[in-house]
């Protein structure tokens, strides 16, 4: 019992922060409100450094509109897997909670904390990057006319139209058996799925999603893959972009937020490899299981699966001749740049319903940002 009552008021503390700082009113009208007006007077004012030229213009719009995309969706599990704005009792902390937040909880107790700063990282990243493009004199990016997509009908989501469908998603898991070798992508090196997820929602798409324990859980665990995936991509591609980058300024934004997509890939890292252990799995629901990595690790070696290894693990480096090192990869433009980035989302099925206008935006913007170099 004490136990119990020192990490329920752990949490209401953590609550208590969040509800007096951004989060309060809910996470899905903190991203309304921040992303629709992304600059202030006081950023439309400063303009340290001058203009800079289009390289630079388009690596910062391209990330731009990457974490508008990341913002969206994060904010569809922040609303039904964030902490919300009603603290659990200090006696009971799942009280309150519903089977969806209990499900991620499963996964680490602190995981609706993590899911709701993650979501406040990547609006504060949005709303950066399109004031520092304003501040020079360059044109911010705005997705608002393609926020036509329906979202979950779950009890916590808002009637809001969406830019991005977390409810048909092929998740790519290779990343989980990626940084657990000694190869490297940008050598040629590919990589088996860890758990083959495809045509899968990670979030509850209704209410009847809740009451069924196995589904609701088998919901929450490809979440789990699904968080390792964004965050991976994101790392990898700010250390891409700020290989491109010409004005130091640009360097500095891309190493600093860059810094903070790692942190949140080392998280969930951790997250999905407890979704592939025991107490939580094995679990299944519809054809798609979970299993035990420990017990019964898919057909490869098991240390490319191993669920308690969340660093990454040394390979190759800009020489096979030189020594293993631990590094974010890929790093080149071919696996983890602009445009592989947005061939990556749609495969993984985060556009269905999507207009070929947004794809197409998408798409020049990408090969402009590619085309950037030093």
């Amino acid at each position: 019992m004490e136990k119990s009552v020192s990490n329920s008021k752990r949490s209401v503390d953590r609550r208590s922060f969040m509800k007096t700082g951004l989060l309060a009113g809910g996470a899905a009208t903190v991203g309304a409100g921040l992303l629709a007006n992304a600059t202030s007077a006081r950023a439309q004012d400063w303009n340290e450094g001058g203009s800079l030229d289009k390289g630079d213009i388009a690596i910062l719009r391209f990330l731009a509109a990457a974490e508008i995309i990341e913002s969206d969706l994060w904010i569809q599990y922040a609303e039904l897997g964030g902490i919300g704005d009603n603290p659990p009792s200090e006696i009971d902390p799942t009280q309150q909670m519903n089977a969806y937040q209990s499900a991620l909880s499963n996964l680490d107790g602190d995981g609706l904390q993590y899911i709701t700063s993650n979501t406040l990282d990547e609006i504060s990243h949005a709303t950066f990057l399109n004031a520092y493009l304003e501040s020079k004199g360059a044109e911010p990016v705005n997705f608002d006319e393609f926020r036509t997509l329906q979202g979950s009908q779950a009890t916590g989501a808002e009637n809001i139209g969406r830019l991005t469908n977390l409810m048909h998603l092929n998740v790519d898991t290779s990343w989980f058996v990626r940084y657990r070798s000694a190869t490297n992508p940008d050598f040629g090196a590919s990589y088996p799925q860890a758990v083959k997820i495809s045509n899968r929602t990670a979030i509850p798409i209704t209410d009847a999603d809740f009451n069924n324990p196995n589904r609701i859980q088998v919901i929450a665990n490809t979440a789990a893959f699904h968080f390792g995936y964004i965050e991976q991509g994101g790392s990898s591609l700010y250390s891409i972009m700020s290989q491109k980058a010409k004005h130091p300024e640009v360097l500095k934004i891309a190493i600093g937020i860059g810094g903070d997509e790692i942190a949140h890939f080392l998280e969930w890292v951790d997250f999905a490899g407890n979704s592939v252990q025991a107490p939580v799995a094995p679990v299944s629901d519809s054809g798609l299981t979970f299993p035990d990595f420990f017990a019964n690790p898919p057909l490869m070696p098991a240390s490319l699966v191993q669920p308690s290894l969340i660093f990454p693990v040394p390979c190759e480096f800009i020489s096979p001749k030189l020594p293993h090192v631990s590094i974010i990869r890929p790093l080149d433009d071919k696996f983890g740049g602009a445009v592989a980035t947005i061939a990556s989302f749609t495969s993984d099925g985060l556009f269905t319903g999507q207009s070929k206008k947004f794809l197409a935006t998408l798409e020049a913007m990408a090969i402009e940002a590619d085309a950037a170099h030093r």
